[in-house]
């Protein structure tokens, strides 16, 4: 579920010069439609927040999941750019839930001490997303057109939903459930809450203001084509699998503050780099989008984990939807 659902958050952005060209839509449009996709996960992310802990964890997962693939089957079936507008919008909608649900089951399922390892490996999934569902997605649509990759998607949440165990640790009584604005008080009052989601909201906002529209900038003033697009995230999705699991190693030895703070400084680099670059050769254009993706993405790895460390399981699901909501 985690794959289908990166893959068909991040399938949009490389997909932008084909979409501004079948649509005949500016960049703004394009901004706009890659931006209500986050509107919808963060309005159902804030709102689920109050209800996402009184059912069980998997039943809510299979739910959203069945719902999740029917939206991307809509989007595929989209023959305007409104109609893809309103689909990508009730696909982010339930997108925004799941997300939650996924690392809520983590934070239930496996204890502190192996929490850091165990979020890394799903976030490693959340990379193969870049490595396989991005390239695979874009040659698809090379074939057959930009609807093809949604239309795939919808089929292999269907085929990928596997056994997860009844999980209802987490459940407490009628009489102790509490209402919306006790769920807001608990957290607003805490400070180290609203840090975490300021934290991971600017650990956000400065990748996404880069990543939707490295494709169409390549393309328009580097000079990348359409079908050397795939490339920039097969080899940058398929070093970054490697080096997290690396970065989910030194969190566990070094401390993940530590090793946070290592990925961020270096991260700067390649931004710097990525967003001055004009005509340059093609090799270099990788060494610089790799290195983006290898530790832009390597800061989720400890941030995340150093959110959920301190959540009680009551409330875990709850926070994790008001993050994601912020983010």
């Amino acid at each position: 579920m985690g794959f289908s659902h990166i893959t068909d958050f991040m399938i949009l952005m490389p997909l932008g010069p084909q979409l501004m060209n079948t649509f005949n839509i500016l960049p703004s449009q394009f901004a706009l439609l890659v931006s209500t996709y986050t509107f919808s996960a963060g309005t159902s992310g804030f709102v689920g927040a109050f209800f996402i802990d009184r059912f069980d964890r998997k039943k809510a997962i299979l739910t959203m999941a069945t719902e999740f693939a029917m939206g991307a089957f809509a989007c595929g079936f989209a023959q305007t750019y409104y109609s893809l507008l309103f689909t990508r919008s009730i696909t982010g909608l339930l997108g925004g839930v799941a997300g939650a649900l996924i690392l809520s089951v983590v934070g239930d399922a496996i204890p502190n001490e192996r929490r850091g390892n165990a979020i890394g490996m799903v976030m490693a999934t959340f990379f193969v997303a870049s490595v396989i569902g991005v390239p695979a997605g874009l040659f698809l649509a090379d074939l057959s057109g930009w609807y093809m990759p949604f239309m795939v998607l919808g089929a292999l949440v269907f085929l990928t939903l596997i056994y997860i165990p009844n999980m209802t640790g987490h459940i407490i009584s009628n009489e102790q459930k509490p209402s919306p604005m006790q769920i807001i008080r608990n957290i607003t009052s805490n400070k180290n809450q609203i840090l975490a989601l300021l934290f991971g909201s600017v650990i956000m906002f400065s990748y996404f203001s880069i990543v939707p529209f490295i494709s169409p900038y390549l393309t328009t003033n580097v000079g990348f084509s359409y079908s050397q697009i795939k490339y920039i995230y097969l080899v940058g999705g398929t070093l970054t699998v490697c080096f997290s699991l690396f970065i989910v190693r030194m969190a566990d030895k070094y401390g993940r503050s530590r090793v946070f703070t290592f990925t961020v400084l270096t991260a700067s680099v390649p931004i710097f780099f990525l967003t001055q670059i004009r005509e340059t050769p093609n090799g270099l254009v990788l060494v610089v989008t790799t290195l983006f993706f290898v530790f832009g993405k390597g800061r989720m790895v400890p941030s995340t984990a150093m959110v959920t460390s301190f959540i009680k399981p009551l409330n875990r699901g709850s926070f994790i939807g008001l993050n994601a909501s912020f983010r």
